[in-house]
């Protein structure tokens, strides 16, 4: 059989797990298609043909599919006996780990919620290790499934990783555990390392040598990841390659340079110390791949075997997928192996750049190139510039971050005041570089909206990409120029898709007991947002971004908006103007409309006032035109000094029907509404005060005569919204409700005076 094969062997995988992702067997086809045609051209053997249609339907059969199957149940709260079989993660606010239980087919995710008396002392968590036997008692539930577009779905992502039920732990008596592993002792190690770090070291060295040494990025701050996961800069915080060969180029150089042993020794020793290091570093996907990596040439090397690098990525990639089928979901999987096979066919052309400068370049090129798709399929957006910027900040956490870091792991047991020494010297320079990517972030955040990447735009993509990339190794710099030209026009077009769509959309988005409603017209001429509701915290009831970073901007970022012309404050309550604040500290806006009676807050007016945001007051019977769009205001006419009698009603004509955004007014505002407007008829309305009895009078129903009603209420909220006696109102003047707590977010798709409503849940 011909050499170079392995590579074959490996994409009939990756095209399996395609197929079953997509349900489409286009490139299923295709790539048959492919081997047949090499057969013919006699490029490949009839072994090597063989040996890949067998793999290529074996990976079909063998890999879990994404589609999800019949999840449990229960509801009676048992014991289970198991393994815990994932590294344990403990957080301030949560401890979790996976259980395999000894009499169940799927793992258990095991989850307890820390309150704030609970101690979190790592100690009183040592017993939780890999490896360990377990026994907790709960209650198996399913997990939250998304319930909007483009929201992360959490129950998609277990089910991933062959998890369907998860358990939460009402308290730690609830689990008690035994040492049986000899990972456990690898992993109470870890444990004890990071409890020492943390007390020896200032918080912030702590989490960077946490993050960067031993797998761990619970301390680091919020921000700071999704500052790094904006411009494609998550990779240096996990473990991978580049962390990998710096620990093996400390060890090796140290111990032959300083003639503490023998080349042969030397490897020997990392042939030994790589996997252990694996294991305390988390065990993560991309610490594997690096560390086989290494151990594999290693051996090759010692066996004589003459492979090459292709192979090698290849065998070590088909040897993981192979031990556990689950890990071909995994995001570092999929990103980590992209990036390394990009690299190492790119390696020939990098080895002809002139300088390291431009090789850092071209390295930062092809890996974020590489990845563009998964990128914008996983975190909806891609910065262009990170490309450049990975420039900069690779070689500094490669030549100064993590060398550093491994460092003062081993020299943080020296006295304090040379740890201090050397701790304030990182701190102040981190700082700086710190500083100086929020600066980038904050003036050169233009990043490229593209939504969803179509499978057959994937397909021409990667096919531009390498064509490119072939021609700009052999030097045909034209040809490679208007490939590259190409390769941008089909990321032009993807992003400007919705100028050129005569589709509009009006979205009901499910954020529990809250409105939010986003208006999209056709080419996009138009974008508006009518609420935008937040959750609050029941320590302080002040408003988190949990709406907003969950639902709302995933929203925005997948349907490729960047921009909002107007937002419609209904009232000041929360759940109706909560994530405000948030959109306009991210988002450009370019107006905020409410009624004459709505206080803002102060920090509302800092930031219109700061993001030089238009705002307008609407007063009674006003019509607004937007963007060739008209909004009436019927009410409120008069102060009610009641903030929901003082909602901002707004009339407007969408898709060929009148639609009434009532915000939560009452029975007695409805029957002003008629009596000022005896002409009015809707044909949607968006139901009052989330179903609440309070609302909805039967008049107003008979009066309006509305052919649809949206009602935004949170699953088995404590209100009992919406309520029998507007459920029964409606039924009875046959109106079709849609209900965000049944069936997730609705949306009204509608191309002139035509459309159709479509629930999330119900796709």
């Amino acid at each position: 059989m011909a050499k170079n094969f392995w590579y074959v062997i490996a994409f009939s995988c990756v095209v399996s797990v395609i197929t079953l992702n997509t349900e489409n067997l286009f490139l299923f086809c295709l790539f048959i298609v492919w081997l047949l045609f090499l057969f013919y051209r006699k490029k490949v053997t009839m072994s090597l043909l063989s040996l890949a249609l067998i793999s290529l339907l074996f990976f079909y059969f063998y890999l879990p599919p994404t589609t999800l199957s019949i999840l449990s149940e229960d509801k009676v709260k048992e014991q289970y006996t198991g393994i815990i079989d994932s590294p344990v993660t403990i957080t301030e606010q949560k401890i979790e780990f996976i259980l395999k239980e000894t009499n169940r087919k799927d793992p258990i995710l095991v989850l307890h919620f820390l309150d704030a008396e609970e101690n979190r002392d790592a100690h009183q968590f040592l017993t939780l290790r890999y490896g360990a036997t377990c026994t907790v008692e709960g209650v198996l539930e399913r997990p939250a499934h998304a319930r909007n577009p483009y929201q992360f779905d959490y129950e998609q992502y277990l089910h991933k990783k062959g998890i369907t039920n998860q358990l939460i732990l009402d308290s730690l008596d609830s689990i008690s555990c035994e040492d049986n592993s000899f990972f456990e002792y690898l992993y109470s190690f870890r444990m004890k390392l990071i409890k020492l770090t943390s007390d020896k070291l200032h918080p912030e060295t702590a989490s960077w040598l946490h993050a960067l040494v031993l797998g761990d990025d619970s301390l680091l701050d919020t921000e700071i990841i999704e500052l790094f996961q904006r411009w494609s800069l998550s990779h240096i915080l996990a473990i991978s390659g580049l962390h990998i060969g710096i620990i093996v180029a400390i060890l090796y150089v140290g111990l032959v340079r300083f003639s503490i042993t023998t080349k042969e020794r030397a490897n020997w020793f990392l042939i030994i110390f790589l996997p252990i290091y694996a294991v305390m570093a988390g065990g993560q996907p991309s610490v594997w791949r690096a560390s086989l990596m290494v151990l594999f040439i290693s051996i090759i090397q010692k066996a004589k075997i003459k492979i090459n690098y292709t192979d090698g990525i290849s065998i070590i990639f088909l040897f993981l997928v192979l031990f556990d089928k689950y890990i071909i979901y995994h995001i570092g999987f999929q990103l980590s192996f992209a990036v390394t096979f990009g690299l190492i066919l790119s390696q020939k052309w990098i080895a002809n750049a002139k300088s390291n400068i431009e090789r850092i370049f071209q390295i930062s090129f092809v890996s974020q190139m590489v990845i563009l798709p998964l990128q914008v399929h996983y975190f909806l957006i891609f910065q262009p510039l990170s490309i450049l910027l990975n420039v900069i900040v690779v070689p500094y956490f490669s030549l100064f971050v993590i060398p550093f870091m491994f460092s003062l792991l081993f020299i943080s047991f020296l006295p304090d005041p040379l740890v201090d020494f050397m701790e304030d010297f990182f701190i102040f320079i981190h700082q700086i570089v710190l500083w100086f990517i929020q600066k980038v972030d904050s003036y050169l955040n233009y990043p490229l909206l593209i939504g969803d990447f179509p499978f057959y735009y994937v397909c021409i993509y990667y096919l531009l990409f390498v064509l490119m990339m072939v021609n700009l190794e052999n030097f045909r710099l034209i040809r490679s120029f208007r490939y590259g030209l190409c390769l941008i026009a089909l990321l032009t077009f993807l992003s400007l898709r919705p100028f050129f769509s005569p589709v509009g959309t009006v979205t009901m988005l499910d954020i529990g007991q809250g409105d939010a409603f986003i208006i999209e017209l056709p080419y996009r001429k138009g974008v508006f947002i009518i609420d935008a509701g937040a959750s609050f915290s029941f320590h302080d009831f002040a408003p988190t971004d949990r709406v907003y970073k969950q639902i709302i901007r995933p929203y925005l970022q997948g349907r490729g908006i960047y921009k909002i012309d107007t937002i419609f404050l209904s009232h000041n309550d929360l759940d109706h103007s909560g994530s405000m604040s948030y959109i306009l500290e991210e988002i450009k806006v370019d107006e905020v409309v409410i009624n004459e009676y709505h206080a803002l807050q102060y920090e509302e007016i800092d930031l219109i006032n700061q993001h030089q945001i238009a705002l307008t007051i609407a007063k009674f019977n006003e019509i607004i035109e937007r963007k060739g769009q008209l909004f009436q205001v019927l009410s409120p006419k008069t102060d009610k000094n009641d903030e929901n009698e003082n909602s901002l009603v707004i009339y407007t004509s969408l898709g060929g029907k009148g639609w009434l955004f009532v915000g939560d007014i009452g029975k007695e505002t409805e029957r002003s509404i008629i009596n000022y407007f005896p002409k009015l008829h809707i044909d949607v309305l968006k139901v009052g005060h989330h179903g609440s009895n309070t609302s909805t009078d039967t008049a107003f129903i008979q009066y309006t005569k509305p052919d649809y009603a949206l009602i935004s209420a949170g699953v088995n909220n404590r209100y009992g919204h919406p309520t029998k006696e507007v459920l029964q109102t409606l039924n009875e003047q046959a109106v079709i409700v849609y209900r965000t707590d049944l069936q997730g977010a609705v949306q009204y798709h509608f191309i002139g005076t035509n459309g159709i409503f479509k629930s999330f849940l119900e796709e």
